[in-house]
């Protein structure tokens, strides 16, 4: 039997062709290296979304981390699929009247999927800024219903507008390299209206007083921001669509400096502003600098995306502070004046900042008025449609979970569970039942509750 194998195996390295894999070209080299470049920038703006996660829950309480993660968890999945549905098309399909993509959907006639992959991580970032402004008093099925809303219809009609090549504030020459406008204000525009709807927690406002409500874990909070900047290089660089060897450093370079301007201005300030300097303020200032700088990335020189990053920290605090105490708008994690307020500010800024257009190159106002267009487009039209969809939506059904739900926890309530194992401190000491806090738990329970089989 071994002499056979052995026979055949002779006369198979005899018979065979040998089988050569095409020699690379120069063309089929530099696409794969774009290729690379752009699904590393998706990898790294994928991997935002833990940062938004822990930037969330550690900035809020812990009775209601699990229910915040589940929430970003849910976002990027649902965004995803329904990205690929109807979102895409609607954002980059063939334009009708340079409003809304006709064609496209479920990626029919789709060649480059990568970029497909690319921009679903934006949808989902679009969508997860609502998460913070909401958090801890919206029910979870209402938020998946926003989600759904921003996703599948708001967010893509304004990156039609922007990001396609028909659309008419491209037209125009809005400039919006990586989207401070098209994903950060739309997604800060939405969670204002969310947010107005739903209301404060209970407890922030006391009359005139405004109170606060420490969140449970800096660190986590700090962390989260360490990796939201991370992945941002990934947000701002991959937006390059290719690995061009000496744009992607400059983009990288400018979202670097207007950060580390921003986390300075926003320490210094706060340090005037209350005598103190104010980490989480300080360290929100960090993503303020991020958002300010996302659109003219490519066309601010490097000394402009610092003074772009100075000013960012300075608007954050003070946006906060009048969202918080003028507006009385509560916004746990500070969503609508990070990429609100410093979405606005970025944008405009190209019309000041940019080295080919703007006002400070000496190129007028022309820049700067396109800028302002865009930025209020894109405003209203979030405003009416999300708007719009979540007052509907509180109407069919409260969208805010009941007083007693909200004292409690969301991870109890919606969850049956907890995000930190509490139950030996709580019970200790007590003659009280234990009520159910987890899976375990709640699957014990069943099964105890099952008739007994057994005979006596």
């Amino acid at each position: 039997m071994c002499k056979k194998v052995f026979s055949f195996a002779v006369l198979l390295f005899l018979f065979t062709t040998p089988a050569y894999a095409q020699t690379p070209t120069t063309e089929s080299l530099e696409l794969s290296i774009n290729l690379v470049w752009v699904m590393l920038g998706a990898i790294l703006v994928f991997f935002m979304h833990a940062g938004f996660a822990m930037v969330e829950s550690g900035f809020t309480r812990s009775k209601n981390t699990l229910n915040i993660l589940m929430k970003n968890f849910l976002t990027i999945c649902t965004a995803a699929i329904l990205f690929f549905l109807a979102g895409y098309g609607i954002m980059f399909g063939s334009s009708l009247g340079s409003m809304i993509g006709t064609d496209g959907f479920f990626l029919n006639g789709v060649e480059d999927v990568g970029f497909f992959v690319f921009q679903a991580m934006f949808v989902a970032t679009c969508a997860t800024i609502i998460s913070g402004a909401v958090a801890e008093r919206i029910k979870l099925g209402s938020y998946v219903l926003i989600v759904i809303a921003m996703t599948v219809f708001i967010y893509p009609v304004a990156g039609h507008w922007i990001w396609q090549d028909d659309g008419w504030l491209t037209a125009l020459g809005f400039s919006d390299f990586a989207g401070s406008t098209v994903v950060h204000l739309t997604g800060a525009t939405g969670a204002l209206m969310v947010a107005l709807i739903l209301g404060p927690r209970i407890g922030k406002y006391s009359g005139e007083k405004v109170n606060v409500i420490p969140g449970h874990n800096l660190p986590l909070g700090a962390l989260g921001i360490f990796i939201l900047w991370l992945g941002w290089f990934g947000f701002n660089g991959g937006s390059t669509l290719a690995a061009d060897p000496s744009l992607v450093p400059y983009v990288i370079g400018t979202t670097l400096l207007s950060t580390s301007a921003a986390l300075i201005s926003s320490s210094f300030y706060t340090k005037l502003r209350f005598k103190k300097v104010d980490a989480s303020l300080s360290m929100n200032g960090v993503l303020g600098g991020l958002v300010g700088i996302t659109a003219g990335a490519a066309e601010i020189s490097l000394g402009g995306s610092i003074l772009v990053g100075l000013v960012s920290g300075i608007l954050l605090v003070e946006t906060i502070r009048f969202i918080d105490t003028k507006l009385r708008i509560d916004d746990p994690a500070g969503a609508i004046a990070v990429h609100g307020a410093c979405g606005i500010w970025g944008t405009l800024a190209i019309g000041f900042f940019s080295i080919d257009t703007g006002l400070f190159y000496g190129n007028g106002f022309s820049q700067l008025g396109v800028q302002a267009t865009g930025v209020l487009a894109v405003m209203l039209w979030v405003s009416i449609t999300a708007g719009g969809f979540t007052y509907v939506l509180n109407k069919i059904s409260p969208i805010r979970v009941s007083a007693e739900e909200e004292k409690a926890g969301l991870d109890f309530t919606e969850h049956g569970s907890s995000a930190y194992n509490f139950k030996d401190s709580l019970l200790e000491g007590s003659s009280s039942p234990k009520a159910p806090t987890g899976l375990a738990d709640r699957l014990n329970q069943s099964t105890s509750a099952q008739p007994s089989t057994k005979s006596s």
